[in-house]
């Protein structure tokens, strides 16, 4: 790669992670090509010479939550053994994540969800995909664990994987809007309960 097409590369990184940080500030729909040039010291055009449109730029910013968010919690679970292992790792690191990150910066996947649950088009049905591929990846993951014999038999991964979501929305939502700083303390406590009621 030469220098130019690297430079161009690291702008264009730049560009789509100034535009995540304002989209978990305050919404997708917050995301304009002049914001983020302002945000960058850019021109607008040098900003859509990267990205091509705001909505290309909205796109590129739930794929590149996506893959920051799998990178976090779900690749380096990977290192454990399928079953109860990888699913407890999965669901600690979310934890963590939310504590460490989203707390702080909000959430695209659950703040998106609200901003574009009642829209249709290419944006909504990007992250929708994106949600449900995770949600597909965390209902394998407890699938392996009944497998492993580790989880009851008979188990409704799908409504465990609810469950799982559920702590996680809520300890958004306590630690953002309640402001309580033992959101993840609970959010742990409430996934061990919850843990013991699937165990085989």
């Amino acid at each position: 790669m030469d220098a130019k097409t690297q430079k161009s590369e690291l702008t264009r990184a730049a560009i789509v992670g100034a535009a995540v940080d304002l989209a978990a500030a305050e919404g997708l729909e917050a995301i304009t090509l002049q914001r983020v040039a302002d945000r960058l010291d850019l021109s607008k055009s040098g900003v859509f010479s990267r990205v091509g449109s705001r909505e290309a730029l909205q796109k590129a910013v739930i794929e590149e939550y996506g893959r920051r968010f799998l990178a976090d919690v779900f690749v380096p679970a990977m290192q454990q053994p399928k079953g109860l292992a990888r699913l407890e790792e999965i669901v600690r690191r979310w934890i963590v994540r939310m504590r460490d990150v989203e707390v702080h910066t909000g959430c695209i996947y659950v703040a998106g969800a609200f901003e574009l649950d009642d829209r249709e088009g290419e944006l909504r049905q990007l992250l929708l995909e994106e949600v449900v591929r995770w949600r597909a990846a965390l209902r394998r993951t407890v699938l392996q664990a009944v497998e492993t014999g580790e989880l009851r038999a008979g188990t409704d991964a799908a409504q465990f994987v609810s469950e799982i979501n559920g702590l996680a929305m809520t300890l958004l939502h306590d630690a953002r809007f309640l402001r309580d700083p033992r959101a993840a303390e609970r959010a742990s406590a409430t996934w061990r309960r919850l843990l013991d009621s699937y165990r085989a």
